[in-house]
């Protein structure tokens, strides 16, 4: 079990990671519900695994949480809807939302750096993995033949 001098402020991040993992989960099988059109299945599809993953990182922090010897949150984060149910709207709350949750996962590595290998390993392979689905994010909320990011555009 890693020794951080810093534990409880380590389990506080981690259970305000858990949160918002868990309203991962929840918001996207709720979108999931609320797709028409043409597109439906692959959109659908896409925002199930996206559920799914949600839930595995959610796992993966509660484990962090017992492993440091600490009793994992079982609250829920922020479940904001703005009831627009085009699917550019639920991707823009997305990309907010998972912008949170980076700024966790940061912050987590920011106290873990040096102090435990594995936390910093994991920190930085949830960075990666939220860098990566907030890039297919902003490149599905451009038109076709947009080649500049839409974050650029100012959302």
């Amino acid at each position: 079990m890693p020794q951080l001098d810093n534990k409880d402020q380590v389990v506080d991040v981690l259970n305000r990671l858990l949160e918002a993992e868990l309203a991962g989960v929840v918001r996207y099988t709720h979108y999931s519900f609320l797709v028409f059109g043409y597109s439906r299945i692959p959109i659908v599809s896409w925002l199930r695994a996206q559920a799914d993953e949600s839930l595995l990182h959610a796992q993966q922090v509660g484990e962090w949480i017992t492993t440091l010897g600490a009793y994992p949150s079982l609250g829920i984060g922020p479940l904001l809807d703005s009831h627009k149910h085009d699917i550019a709207a639920m991707l823009q709350e997305s990309l907010a939302t998972e912008g949170r949750a980076l700024d966790l996962y940061r912050q987590l590595l920011s106290l873990v750096e040096g102090h435990s290998v594995a936390l910093e390993e994991f920190a930085r392979q949830m960075i990666h993995a939220e860098e990566l689905h907030a890039a297919d994010v902003d490149k599905m909320l451009r038109k076709p033949g947009e080649v500049r990011a839409f974050a650029e555009r100012g959302g």
